[in-house]
């Protein structure tokens, strides 16, 4: 007889297994009570067997009556708690209550495991489920103890059907009206064939969302070949075994309930894991019980792989994880990279909480501290947070021992930050309670010291991302053995973006890619014929041609019509759009150019512009709030909901915005690796009508971006390790120059690690000045290049390296005092009067390509961190003016290029992304110029190096004309340089300074009463530069960085939020030293021998103090002032609130001021002291 291959087949596989293989009962659909939905009874055998005492007490079984009313409550239960929450938590009927369902036993225990046997799973084939119409019949139900948990639908493609054909049946045939597929009534639907199954957790007719639960086949879509039988066996022989389908029921299944932003209404939503989170989750907790406390594990998910699900339902069952009878951990860290924590993450651990108490967020470090103390089973902070409780924590966490999940962990993990967060969960601190040598004393704190630089061994760390770079790769990465013996590192576990993409998880933004071509021409408007330095003047000129207005205008023609055209219809009429500019100058432009384009075709559509603070344009102060008529707060709802469908961006909603209705984006900048699949992943989200997405780029060839997303479209892979010998090679390289000597070595560190004064450590390190600046200037580029390396390898190697050297921790102990002591080496401005001379002539925009950007099906490799050291100062490359116009109209107007878009795109292309990268921009802003520029450097050999194979032309020139490469370089670094971080320049800080606060202080700053205001601001910067002691000495650099780039820099908004925590932080530090400079002593502790809080300082100053209470008019303002810094100090010790996006310039601009007047009331007493 030949194989019946049918439907009917299928099921009896299906019933067969479960019966034979799994002791599931076999049910019939006539036990189906259609009235409750219910197998009513198996759900009385299970209540008899298991309770009999409280069944008879009850009564609930004597009589007809007694029976409907306990059905009946049941079923309306059911209805209203979803049936996972009662088979968990049970049913109260009356004054009884009945345990419905005997969970997993904890721990090996025989009496759990006979509890657990008297559960009564049953499978029924053919399910007629409707009393009104007994025809209609489900393939396959599963109840446990009577009450349903799946339905099954199936398919059988060699008959000609699948699983959409499965789906199809449950959305027209069964109906949600019916009792047994209303919402929560069941886990989980099932629409399955021979070779996929999908998922829905609430039917709700032609709008049933059903959601693939496939194992996933070469990191894509679909199921791999089964040897062993059905491609979808796993369904029934792995998930509806009895103790995984329990396991899934008890710590993952659940209702949750989310808050709608737009209606405020509550929406429940039914939540099965999918495939992958099932197998991510159990991997990593079987690893963990078998393992040593010190693993590392990286996860990397694509977007749409549900991480914050994950990342809840790993936390909830670490925290049950057991090492006999006692928990594993005693507490679960999960980690954020943003300052303000990830709402929906900690939202959605709430929402899965079964008890209030177990899970709590620490939004400052007296919280957190007392969390980890006081061992708060699940903890939800930010990775900023760990570094201001190092000291305070001390030896108290040696003990403990911790999990850690970071969420987004390319960002969180590495140099100092991660360095803190290893001291603190390792409680490491320098004993002093053994008698050494002096020597030994050094070299025993020095040790120490480096051991709590490591990875913590008390803690396990979980990191998920979606985009590894190369640190996260090293740190937290599974490493093997390649075939030429080098030590890889791969992710523990993998959910790709072409498996999401094929899954229907996220849409694919790079099947609709079309790029434009920008060509400009100059022309000289002066006689003469000056000379300038032609790498600068490129860059300068790049510049000036594009923001003149033609350009804009142009580009935002092409943008509106194209919406109207081919966007606006889409997502049934909802689609919006993003505009993605340079920085907030542009932003603005843009603004104004496409309302006005808006306008002029009667476009019932509108433009909203997004950047953080204020702007100065045209001569007029703006800020969002100002140009769109409504607050900053209100721009995402506002467009989400009403007729504004252009968002016109600098800087902001680029990363961690989703807003599904987002369909189409137009680039007008440069973008670089991982900022180019951040940026343009805004419109992978799904929703409803949306189909696909669209990008016109105005700057990007197709090939940069393809190759930006390749390195993450399926598993990232490091190439090798980070060869620790380099270490050895930068102090070889540093110490030829013969700055420092070994007495010095050993004298600077056994003072500094002695705690010894300020004044006797600075005479060494002045003594290595001086030799430095007696080194050429090539030499001087060569050393400090080398120190800046040495000390960026070495903070990331100590953090993972089983052992350090003695001898590197006491070089990188010198080189960071140091560094911060030897002289800038900047460059002149060689092009002053450039700008006066040239003139826009013509610009010209082209269509380049319309393409569908094919990833390939591969792993990327890439490379560990790099080492490299800058080379030698180029010479001014001085050029005439008219040799510069003409290379510049060669370039990007008329050239002779093989291949001219391709150049001039890469040229900007090149520039802009690597002032977008992230390490850059961290280098920016957290280092020095050196480090900064070093980074620029990095970043563009990196991106000239990715394009060898496809620019030849570009690469070829670049590669063998040092000259144009020493231009390129320079350019970029220029740029990158005078957006992110300018050149300190107090004289001009003074002055924005004084405009901005000048009439603040008109009322005091008279000369009899108080100081002038321009003395105030003398003293100010004396207060800021003057060193103290060694506590304080951190001050300098935070405030001069902070204020300089808050008041003479683009930002974002997180970087308001950065500063603004900064300065309210360090006001009270900002008084004790105006206190060491009046006094010459540090302020005295207070009368419970602990330091002075902000409170405590502030008793020292009456003329600030007495702020808190004044009724003089005159003094209200500074009042407010002052009450916005004591509030939110005092809030950010003991709650969590974030500050409104739009409060953020005027709560700046209270910290700022509030310096500004501690400054002028101690004016009196610090005279003849700076």
């Amino acid at each position: 007889m030949p194989t019946t291959m049918n439907e009917k087949a299928l099921e009896d596989l299906i019933v067969n297994w479960l019966t034979n293989h799994n002791q599931y009962e076999l049910g019939d659909t006539s036990q189906y009570d259609t009235h409750y939905a219910l197998d009513t009874g198996r759900l009385e055998t299970f209540l008899k067997l298991t309770q009999p005492a409280e069944v008879e007490k009850s009564g609930i079984f004597h009589s007809p009556v007694n029976r409907r009313k306990f059905l009946e409550r049941l079923r309306d239960e059911i209805t209203k708690r979803g049936v996972v929450d009662v088979l968990r938590k049970g049913l109260k009927h009356q004054s009884n209550t009945f345990v419905l369902y005997n969970p997993l036993p904890s721990a090996l225990s025989a009496e759990g495991e006979e509890r657990y046997a008297l559960n009564k799973f049953s499978v029924v084939r053919q399910l007629r489920y409707d009393a009104q119409n007994p025809a209609l019949a489900l393939d396959v139900a599963i109840f446990i103890n009577g009450l349903p948990v799946i339905t099954m639908e199936l398919k059988n493609q060699i008959t000609g059907q699948n699983t959409a054909h499965a789906i199809a049946q449950y959305r027209t045939d069964r109906s949600p009206n019916n009792l047994l597929f209303m919402p929560k009534r069941c886990a989980v639907h099932f629409a399955a064939d021979d070779d996929t199954v999908q998922m829905c957790t609430k039917l709700c007719g032609a709008n049933s969302w059903f959601l693939p639960f496939n194992k996933g086949f070469n990191d894509g879509a679909g199921n791999p070949v089964n040897p062993n039988g059905l491609k979808t066996a796993y369904l029934w022989e792995e998930i509806l075994t009895k103790r995984n389908l329990s396991n899934i029921l008890e710590h993952y299944a659940q209702v949750v309930t989310e808050r709608n932003p737009d209606t405020r209404r509550n929406i429940e939503k039914t939540i099965w894991p999918r495939w992958h989170q099932l197998q991510l989750v159990r991997a990593l907790l079987h690893e963990t019980a078998k393992g040593n406390i010190g693993q590392r594990f990286l996860v990397q998910h694509s977007a749409g792989s549900g991480k914050s699900n994950s990342i809840t339902w790993l936390a909830y069952q670490l925290v049950e994880l057991l090492e006999g009878d006692q928990p594993l951990f005693d507490s679960v860290i999960i980690v954020t990279d943003r300052v303000n924590l990830d709402k929906q993450l900690r939202n959605n651990m709430r929402a899965f909480s079964r008890n209030e108490n177990i899970v709590d967020a620490a939004n400052s470090s007296e919280t957190l501290r007392q969390h980890l103390v006081n061992g708060k089973k699940i903890i939800l902070s930010t990775v900023h947070k760990f570094s201001f409780i190092l000291d305070a924590i001390g030896n108290e966490l040696a003990s403990h021992r911790f999990a850690v999940i970071i969420d987004e962990a390319h960002s969180s993990q590495s140099g100092k930050m991660a360095a803190s967060t290893n001291q603190v969960l390792a409680g490491s601190a320098v004993a002093d309670d053994t008698e050494l040598s002096v020597e030994d004393a050094v070299n025993e704190a020095i040790a120490q010291y480096m051991c709590g630089r490591r990875m913590a061994p008390n803690a396990n760390f979980y990191a998920f991302t979606a985009t590894p770079k190369n640190k996260t790769l090293e740190t937290f990465g599974t490493p093997f053995i390649k075939p030429d013996g080098e030590t890889g590192h791969r992710p523990f576990h993998v959910y790709s973006m072409k498996q999401a993409i094929e899954e229907g998880f996220i849409l694919d933004v790079l099947s609709n890619y079309t790029t434009y071509e920008s060509f400009y021409h100059i022309r000289r408007r002066v006689e003469d014929d000056p000379e300038f330095d032609r790498k600068q003047a490129l860059r300068k000129i790049r510049h000036f041609v594009e923001r003149q207005p033609e350009t804009i205008e142009k580009k935002a023609e092409v943008m509106v019509e194209h919406f109207h055209t081919s966007v606006a219809h889409k997502i049934g009429g909802q689609a919006r759009c993003m505009v993605c500019t340079t920085g907030i100058q542009r932003a603005i432009d843009y603004f104004f150019a496409v309302n006005r384009l808006l306008s002029q075709r009667d476009s019932q559509y509108r433009a909203i512009v997004a950047f953080s603070g204020d702007f100065e344009y045209n001569g007029k102060t703006v800020n969002e709030g100002s140009l769109n008529g409504f607050p900053s707060a209100a721009i995402e709802k506002t467009f989400r909901t009403g007729n504004y469908r252009f968002l016109i961006v600098a800087d902001k909603f680029q990363t961690g915005y989703d807003e599904p209705l987002l369909h189409t984006m137009y680039v007008d900048k440069p973008l670089h690796g991982l900022q180019t699949v951040q940026t343009l992943s805004r419109l992978n989200r799904t929703c409803p009508k949306k189909e696909d997405t669209f990008v016109l780029d105005f700057v990007n060839t197709c090939d940069d971006v393809e190759q930006s997303f390749q390195t993450f479209y399926k598993t990232t892979i490091l190439s090798r390790e980070t060869d620790p010998n380099r270490l050895n090679d930068l102090l070889a390289e540093i110490e030829k120059h013969q700055i420092y000597t070994q007495y010095e070595l050993e004298t600077l560190n056994q003072r500094y690690w002695n705690n010894a004064p300020r004044e006797a450590l600075d005479p060494l390190l002045d003594a290595m000045c001086q030799r430095f600046c007696t080194l050429s200037e090539e030499e001087q580029v060569e050393c400090k290049s080398s120190i800046k390396a040495f000390i960026r390898t070495y903070e990331f190697l100590s953090t993972i390296m089983d052992s350090c050297s003695l001898e590197w921790e006491k070089a990188e102990t010198l080189l960071k005092l140091l560094v911060r002591k030897l002289p800038s080496l900047g460059t002149d401005d060689l092009t002053r009067g450039l700008i006066e001379a040239i003139d826009f002539d013509r610009y010209r925009l082209e269509k380049k390509e319309e393409r569908k950007i094919q990833l390939q099906n591969a792993d990327t490799e890439i490379e560990p961190v790099p080492t490299a050291t800058a080379a030698g100062v180029a010479e001014p490359d001085m050029q005439r003016l008219s040799v510069i116009e003409t290379q510049f109209n060669e370039l990007f107007g008329s050239t002779d290029w093989d291949d001219i878009e391709v150049v001039k795109r890469q040229v900007e292309d090149v520039t802009q992304r690597v002032t977008n990268d992230n390490n850059v921009r961290d280098a920016m802003l957290n280092n020095d110029e050196q480090t900064a520029a070093q980074e620029c450097d990095e970043a563009t050999n990196v991106k000239m190096a990715d394009m060898a194979e496809t620019y030849t032309q570009l690469i070829s020139k670049y590669m063998s004309e040092p000259d144009f490469q020493e231009r390129f370089n320079q350019l970029i670094r220029e740029r990158v340089k005078a957006a992110i971080n300018p050149e300190y320049d107090e004289q001009d800080l003074a002055f924005k300074l004084r405009q901005a606060f000048k009439e603040d202080f008109a009322d005091f700053c008279d000369g009899v009463h108080n100081v002038e205001f321009d003395e105030v601001l003398r003293l100010f910067f004396c207060l800021v530069n003057a060193e103290t002691i060694p506590a304080l000495q951190g001050l300098r650099r935070i405030l001069r960085n902070t204020l300089n780039c808050l008041y003479r820099a683009q930002h974002r908004e997180e970087d308001f939020r950065t500063w603004y925590a900064d300065l309210v932080s360090r006001f009270e530090a900002f008084l004790k030293k105006i206190y060491w400079l009046q006094h010459g002593v540090p302020m005295p502790l207070v009368n419970d021998g602990r330091d002075p809080a902000l409170l405590d300082a502030v008793r020292h100053f009456p003329r600030i103090s007495s702020l808190y209470h004044t009724r003089n008019p005159k003094h209200e303002r500074f009042k407010q002032y002052y009450n916005v810094v004591f509030t939110w100090r005092n809030k950010e010790n003991h709650s969590a609130e974030d500050l409104p996006a739009n409060l953020l310039p005027a709560a700046l601009h209270a910290a700022v001021a509030m310096y500004l007047y501690a400054t002028m009331v101690s004016a009196p007493d610090l005279k003849g002291k700076l």
